[in-house]
Parts: structure tokens; C-alpha cells; sequence
């Protein structure tokens, strides 16, 4: 494997809080050193990037990756999501279970990443279902898939709605520190709903939930968290009151961390319009008062992970009427221009923009990754955050294109991915 410099650049590092001048020297796929301030020069023999004084961090990790691969392959595959990744500066993506079959045994959990690894692209790696077949009824093999790699273990979308169950389920996991995942939506309060309560929904007729359901849902759950001592993950938080129980949550000690979809950072309900189904979203989006509760819990460290919440839908899902519309939104390829909006238009620091999409992920997680540091995978990201973008649905790599960036004018481009000090991508 040829030896790799990229000199000149500016280096954003959240993990050494380091944000200034400096040069990466890679070999074997490894960092070997880390050159901070100007006036680095490459050994001889080296291939060279001169970055300019463009901005070089690591590669971003998104912890919410559907795709339709296995059984729903028309949607999307694991080679197209990784292409997609690639493009986005994305190094590592964790496959979410509800797949069909589901990812709910340690052969699925090795297919996915056996699958991954032979595309030679990014990092593929899995998050294994809590229940069988998700159905909220029956355990999963937790431990064998805890054994395989499975990062953590969710039912994504489905509520596990049997306390009992969810406890059995905390319990067990909490024996191997093994990190459970759960969308806060009381199902009762949530049934059918497709958009937030209020006066908008209202007025177009819409099936709708209040946002205290999530609140409601995440205060059960912290409550088995305390009882149990499960490291637990608040999958897709997404309005202000069930911030401020993480908060209290996090005062009590208890081990919860939090992801936020990119989409509910950039958009609010007023979005989706006169019945907008790109932009109906699960959960659902919310107020502007619960948007910005969002963006400021990125600037004060309380979100650990923005995610794309990458959820690929053929056309003929999408333009339905809004009701029976898929919700979701394809996300990998525009999650770092999307993300650089908080920076462009609500002032938060790069430095904490990226933490929760790099550094933060990798510590949930306990991956190798998310780092600019001696010895650490040359998995690394060159990007210009001020170069104008206009994006175009159509020119995703996703297999599927329903996005609602789709014509929105941003800014951040990525110009060079590096995996494993293997270039994926370059613009």
C-alpha cells in the first residue's frame, strides 16, 4: 500500500480539540504522523496532496444507514450505499437491522460485513435487531451477535412496547455492556401519525401526534436504563422537552447518549407544505422552537451523533398522497453540506459540528476511528466548507433519490476520501 501526504492543510481534529495549520503523513493505511503548524515536507517517494489550507478531518461515521440490501435490493445495495458514503466523505456506515430478513442472528451480522469488506470501498459495519424478527415479542441472539461485530441492537422504527420485554432485553445487554438503541415514540399516542400536532396539521387534515409523546416514551425508557444499568442510545431525538429529560438523565449519571437526524437540524414542519411527501419524515418534523433546541444541544455537546438517517425510497413510494408516502430521506452524500448550514447560518463552530459526526460516534461506538492522531486508521476527509453547491437528486449515487435537499443551494464540498489510506473518492 503506497505511502500517502497531505501537506498544507487546515486540520479539524475534535478529538485534540485542534483546529489550525498542520500535515498528515499516511502509511500502510495508518496515520504515522501528525505535523501541526505549517512547513511540512514529504519523504521522498510519498504521493502528495496539497490541500491548500482546505479544511482535512476525519472521516465522518454515520450510525443510521438503511439500505435495501438484503431483500429490497432495488432500493438500494450496500455497494451503491458505499458509493454513496464515499462521495460524502462518510468512511464508516453501521447497517440498520430492518432488512429482509431482518439482522437479527450472528450470520446476518457476518454477511453484511463480509459483503461490505469485499466491495472495498468504506468501513460496513451492522447494527443487530433487539428483537426477533423486530416483532417486539421474542429476544434476539444479543450475545452471538455482540460476539459477530453488531455495534449495537435496535428495532429502528418499531417501538419495543412490552416493558417487560425491553427490560429482559436491558438487562441481558447490560451483562456485556453491550449498547441498546431505542426511538422514544409512545405507540399508542403515535399510531398513525404522520405529521406533529398543531395548527398546521390540522389545517391539512393530517393524522397527527403531539411531540410529549416522545417525551413520554424516553422517560420509560430512562426509567429501565436506571433500574437495569444498560448503556443505552436515544435513537433520532427530536423535540425540546424530551432534550431537557436527556439532560436531567445525564445530571443523574445514567450512561445515555442521543443521535440526531440531519433532517430535523435543517428542517421544521412548515417544510412540508401543501403535502410535500419528500419531506415527510419518521419521526416527523417538528416546531421551530424544537429545531433550534436541536441545533443548540449540538453547540453545548449534549447530541452525540448526527446521522444522515439514510433511508433510500424508490419514486413510486414517494409521490403518493402524504399519508401513504414512505417517509425517509436519502442522506449520505449530502450530510456534510447540510451539516455546514449550522456553521454558515447559525454560527456554531466546525469544530463542534463535526465532533457528533466523527469523534462522537467512534466513542459510542468503540471504534478505531474518528481521530487525527499517531497510529490511527487513515480514514480521513478533505473538504472546502465554503465552496457553493446546488444539489441534484439526480446526480446521487443513491440508487434511490428522494431527497429534500434536492435543488437547495449549500455549501461544502467534499473533494477527497480516504479509507483505510485507500482513496474512495475524489471529486
Amino acid at each position: 500500500m503506497s505511502a500517502l501526504a497531505i501537506l498544507n492543510a487546515r486540520l479539524l481534529d475534535p478529538a485534540g480539540d485542534y483546529d489550525g495549520p498542520g500535515s498528515v503523513l499516511v502509511e500502510d493505511g495508518r496515520i504515522v504522523e501528525v505535523i501541526r503548524g505549517g512547513g511540512a515536507s514529504a519523504p521522498a517517494g510519498v504521493e502528495v496532496v496539497d490541500a491548500d489550507g482546505l479544511c482535512l478531518s476525519p472521516g465522518l461515521i454515520d450510525i443510521r444507514v438503511k439500505t435495501g440490501e438484503p431483500g429490497a435490493e432495488p432500493k438500494e445495495t450496500l455497494k451503491s450505499a458505499s458509493l454513496s458514503a464515499a462521495a460524502g466523505g462518510v468512511t464508516t456506515i453501521v447497517i440498520q437491522p430492518d432488512t429482509d430478513p431482518a439482522i437479527d442472528d450472528p450470520a446476518m451480522i457476518e454477511f453484511i460485513q463480509r459483503r461490505g469488506a469485499a466491495l472495498g470501498l468504506v468501513n460496513v459495519r451492522a447494527a443487530g435487531a433487539a428483537t426477533q424478527g423486530r416483532d417486539g415479542s421474542r429476544m434476539a441472539e444479543i450475545g452471538l451477535m455482540d460476539e459477530a461485530g453488531a455495534l449495537y441492537f435496535t428495532d429502528v422504527d418499531r417501538v419495543i412496547a412490552n416493558t417487560r420485554m425491553l427490560q429482559r432485553v436491558m438487562s441481558y445487554a447490560a451483562a456485556f455492556n453491550a449498547l441498546i438503541s431505542c426511538r422514544p415514540a409512545d405507540p399508542w399516542l403515535s399510531e398513525g401519525a404522520v405529521a406533529t400536532s398543531g395548527e398546521l396539521a390540522t389545517r391539512l387534515g393530517l393524522s397527527s401526534a403531539p411531540a410529549i409523546a416522545e417525551r413520554i416514551q424516553l422517560e420509560r425508557d430512562l426509567a429501565l436504563v436506571e433500574q437495569t444499568g444498560a448503556r443505552f442510545l436515544v435513537d433520532q431525538i427530536s423535540t425540546e422537552a424530551a432534550l431537557e429529560t436527556l439532560a436531567r438523565a445525564r445530571a443523574r449519571g445514567l450512561e445515555v447518549a442521543a443521535s440526531v437526524s440531519i433532517n430535523h437540524l435543517c428542517f421544521n414542519e412548515i417544510d412540508i407544505g401543501d403535502y410535500r411527501t419528500f419531506y415527510r419524515m419518521d419521526p416527523p418534523l417538528r416546531s421551530e422552537r424544537d429545531r433550534q433546541a436541536l441545533i443548540e444541544a449540538v453547540r453545548d455537546g449534549l447530541i452525540d451523533a448526527i446521522t444522515s438517517a439514510h433511508a433510500p425510497a424508490p419514486a413510486e413510494d414517494k409521490r403518493r398522497p402524504f399519508a401513504e408516502a414512505t417517509p425517509g430521506a436519502v442522506g449520505l452524500e449530502t450530510l456534510l453540506p447540510a451539516a455546514l448550514s449550522l456553521h454558515h447560518e447559525d454560527g456554531l463552530d466546525l469544530l463542534d459540528i463535526l465532533r457528533p459526526l466523527t469523534h462522537g460516534p467512534a466513542t459510542l461506538l468503540g471504534l478505531e476511528a474518528g481521530e487525527l492522531a499517531t497510529d490511527a486508521p487513515a480514514d480521513l476527509m478533505l473538504f472546502d466548507p465554503g465552496a457553493p453547491v446546488v444539489i441534484d437528486a439526480d446526480a446521487l449515487k443513491s440508487k434511490s433519490k428522494n431527497s429534500p435537499f434536492d435543488g437547495r443551494r449549500l455549501q461544502g464540498k467534499v473533494l477527497l476520501t480516504v479509507v483505510g489510506g485507500r482513496t474512495v473518492f475524489k471529486a
